[in-house]
């Protein structure tokens, strides 16, 4: 999102907050260690006078914190969020938070898409799925508190692309993807060069309210894997995640909570609202899909990554300002 920005020459200022420093070269970002609880932000607001907050730090994989801190990440820090936004003699114009569609759930009676102003079928199930609830309720109790604000939630489907590492992803790449025996879900993916879009488009146009984010279509979970070149791995239907934690310990196979109901019942989301507004997607759901497996399938061939970068902060001065840098060359 940060790379996006920077492309953008009418983008005054771009800074950023993190618990661990950026991992891609940035030019014009300025970087701010902060807490996972956006403490700082308050303080950052007042002195920059930003005019837009975008929220992408919500924690979408249950699997990558404790419960504990996945509360204190999702809840507290985006209450942190929106009191800095929502200060009084505030410069904050326009507040985006990326959220997900794990908050409709999945259930039998689902509709076969969910519209923005839907509500989910089944009761909260896991403590991933009540975190982003809690986190969109407070969301628009502050756009309501606060109409003079552009609030915009944009709720992304499962995520897949050639960086980005989610259970679904780490999955494919190990080339076993779980299932429950008997069910073959309809599921939607979105590619994250659109979620970047989508975020970016948020920012460049005055879109309140919520939208779904997601590719055209749906595809069978049985089809994702024979796309990706993976086996589907057979869980029972009768708690299945007692099976999954061995495997998890054992062969690194990736099964969080939220994913039971997933792959059991599928879930779709209408996104004719965002692009009513102007957005047009670059993929398909099968699309995502495609791209993901062509990227995984080149990596498994050369056996080579990308190298990863590591953001230095002093480093990075001595670019930006240092006599002896000259302009003009590729650094």
């Amino acid at each position: 999102m940060a790379q996006a920005l920077e492309a953008k020459p009418d983008v005054e200022m771009i800074l950023g907050l993190g618990t661990k420093e950026p991992r891609v070269p940035l030019e014009r970002t300025e970087f701010v260690r902060s807490d996972q609880k956006y403490s700082i932000l308050s303080r950052i607001v007042r002195a920059t006078q930003v005019d837009t907050i975008v929220h992408t730090f919500l924690e979408t994989n249950s699997l990558a914190v404790p419960s504990r801190t996945l509360h204190e990440i999702n809840v507290i820090g985006t209450l942190n969020l929106l009191a800095a936004a929502g200060a009084s003699g505030t410069s904050v114009r326009k507040v985006i938070v990326k959220s997900s569609t794990h908050v409709y759930g999945a259930a039998e009676q689902d509709p076969a898409w969910f519209r923005e102003e839907d509500t989910r079928t089944g009761s909260v199930r896991t403590k991933l799925e009540r975190s982003l609830l809690e986190v969109e309720s407070l969301v628009r109790d502050f756009a309501d508190d606060n109409p003079h604000l552009d609030v915009t939630v944009l709720r992304f489907a499962n995520v897949l692309g050639t960086d980005i590492v989610t259970p679904i992803s780490h999955n494919l790449r190990r080339r076993l993807l779980p299932c429950i025996a008997g069910f073959d879900p309809l599921v939607q993916f979105v590619e994250e060069d659109d979620v970047v879009r989508a975020l970016e488009f948020a920012t460049a146009h005055r879109v309140p309210g919520v939208f779904n984010v997601a590719g055209e279509g749906k595809l069978p979970w049985s089809e994702v894997a024979s796309i990706a070149g993976a086996h589907l791995l057979p869980l029972p239907p009768v708690r299945p995640r007692l099976f999954a934690v061995p495997l998890d310990r054992l062969g690194g196979v990736r099964f969080p909570p939220e994913m039971e109901a997933l792959v059991r019942y599928g879930r779709g989301v209408d996104t004719s609202a965002l692009r009513d507004r102007g957005f047009s997607y670059r993929y398909t759901s099968a699309g995502a899909v495609v791209s993901f497996a062509r990227a995984n399938n080149l990596r498994r061939a050369t056996g080579s990554t990308a190298p990863e970068y590591r953001y230095e902060q002093d480093v990075e001065q001595f670019f930006r300002h240092s006599p002896a840098v000259v302009r003009g060359t590729d650094i």
